[in-house]
């Protein structure tokens, strides 16, 4: 619209939109990063105009982008590709290389303070960044070659979308297979560890009437929970093949200019073909997943089983500070452990009692939060009861600098009393195992899950397998939280107003 002789008011409104655009997208960086990211200054004022208006703006400027480039141009002809090659090679460069070099960073913060138990010694951080890059690029490869398709139906006139975004899209279908390798070998592995716990499990349930299928049924599942310490080992494989087939794309794209299936044209025709099949899998494959997001989402609604992974995951993702990541989602911790320790601190000092502070999952992590940072005069008057916690297994694994062996091993030392419960049916939770004498002192020998092998008078149907749920329902459960008052300090006082002294949770 902007060359001699295009219609003048088209190119006007042109550079309206332009600026239109990138004053809304400032604005969105202006708010998200400026307003409210203090740490020493309360934010209480909330922002009802923007919150209600920047929506609003997005949508009047896609509508207002959509009929400015649907606008009739009798004298245009499209020809050649979309553009954008060079800026996508450059951006796929630029995320490699920084995840590389922050993969060097993280490998030298390992090796001067080593931890056995970080994941993938330390390069977890970087391998989940490269999985993030890759997503964006495949999604994008993928929507794009597939809308291309759509567009062009089976006639072949479009050039279709920038070289190297086909050439993204053609490495899902080997990656894919590359993952259900990996599952086989995840599924073998699980065999092979049911079998080694069918032995434990009829030595655990001594004198019971056996019953093969009961038996088969609780090493499975004890196979199964044990999976989880697998998952770095799975993060490590598919991040590095991300990373490879990543580069052999964009050497690829760059070296050739054309298409997987073009440039293999004159090779063996093993080769071609599986190229094109590449080619024409990955955007197939990115629409399938598509529906397959929307229909999870969709799921999440309705069926409870669904809505607790996703909250698992979204809970996990929102525990950090976002002072780091502007973008991310609200914290909810930084409500929330400041308010639990207030309580706590309020309650111990205005009744003078005895507190277990009790948590289970992602609770135990808000409560060793809380406990960190309680006052001593609170902190002696506070035991600490973890069950089904993440804080070693996942935590200390994954962000060993806040959940280490160093911060938990503080931990024990901070608070009068700590006792951590877990089954070795639990994917998620497990023991804190502290070095020295501290480990037995935390960790309670590991529960019995089913309560009961076979049908008893307390429990006439079989008992259920509880995994990672309903800690409470064992007796162990209020046994360790009567050992728990028992061992705070006895010069603790009674709560005022009481005969005898009872337990707070």
């Amino acid at each position: 619209d902007r060359e001699p002789g295009g219609p003048a008011v088209l190119a006007a409104l042109g550079v309206l939109l332009e600026a239109s655009l990138a004053v809304g997208a400032g604005a969105v960086v202006w708010v998200v990063c400026r307003r409210g990211r203090s740490e020493r200054r309360l934010d209480d004022h909330p922002d009802r105009r923007l919150v209600r208006g920047l929506p609003l703006a997005a949508l009047a400027l896609l509508a207002l982008s959509a009929l400015y480039a649907g606008w009739e141009r009798p004298a245009w002809e499209s020809a050649g590709r979309l553009p954008g090659n060079l800026t996508f090679g450059a951006l796929t460069f630029a995320q490699g290389l920084l995840v590389i070099v922050l993969a060097c960073v993280a490998h030298a913060l390992h090796r001067t303070d080593p931890d056995r138990r970080a994941a993938l010694r330390g390069l977890a951080g970087p391998a989940v960044a490269m999985l993030a890059c890759a997503l964006g690029g495949v999604m994008s490869g993928g929507v794009s070659q597939r809308v291309s398709d759509w567009l062009d139906g089976t006639r072949a006139s479009l050039p279709g979308p920038p070289v190297l975004l086909t050439w993204q899209a053609s490495v899902i279908p080997p990656l894919l297979l590359l993952l259900l390798v990996m599952c086989c070998w995840l599924a073998r592995r699980a065999w092979h560890l049911a079998r080694a716990e069918r032995a434990a499990v009829e030595e655990e349930y001594a004198g019971e009437a056996g019953d093969p299928g009961r038996t088969r049924r609780i090493a499975s599942v004890r196979a199964m929970a044990a999976l989880t310490d697998r998952g770095p080992r799975i993060l490590a494989v598919t991040s590095a093949a991300t990373l490879l087939l990543g580069a052999g794309a964009l050497v690829g794209a760059t070296a050739t200019g054309e298409t997987p299936g073009a440039a293999a044209r004159g090779a063996h025709p093993v080769v071609h073909g599986a190229a094109q099949t590449a080619q024409a899998l990955g955007s197939w494959l990115i629409g399938l997943g598509f529906v397959l997001l929307v229909t999870w989402g969709r799921r999440a609604y309705k069926d409870a089983s669904a809505r607790r992974t996703i909250g698992i995951l979204w809970d996990v993702g929102t525990f950090w500070p976002r002072a780091a990541h502007p973008f991310a989602p609200p914290c909810y911790a930084e409500r929330a452990v400041p308010d639990l320790t207030w309580r706590i601190a309020t309650w111990t000092g205005a009744t003078g009692g005895r507190l277990v502070l009790s948590g289970h999952s992602q609770g135990s992590v808000l409560a060793a939060a809380a406990a960190w940072q309680l006052p001593p005069s609170a902190r002696r008057r506070v035991a600490l009861l973890t069950y089904g916690s993440p804080l070693e297994r996942l935590y200390g694994r994954w962000f060993p600098a806040h959940f280490g062996p160093d911060a938990l091993h503080a931990l024990h030392r901070d608070v009068v009393c700590w006792s951590n419960l877990y089954r070795r049916t639990d994917p998620i939770g497990g023991p804190v195992r502290l070095p020295g004498d501290g480990g037995p002192d935390v960790d309670r020998p590991p529960l019995k899950d089913p309560l009961a092998y076979g049908r008893t008078a307390e429990h006439p149907l079989p008992a259920p397998i509880l995994g990672h749920s309903d800690y409470q329902a064992d007796p162990a459960f209020a046994e360790e939280r009567r050992r728990l008052l028992a061992r705070l300090r006895p010069e603790v006082p009674a709560p005022r107003g009481t005969a005898q002294p009872g337990p707070a949770a």
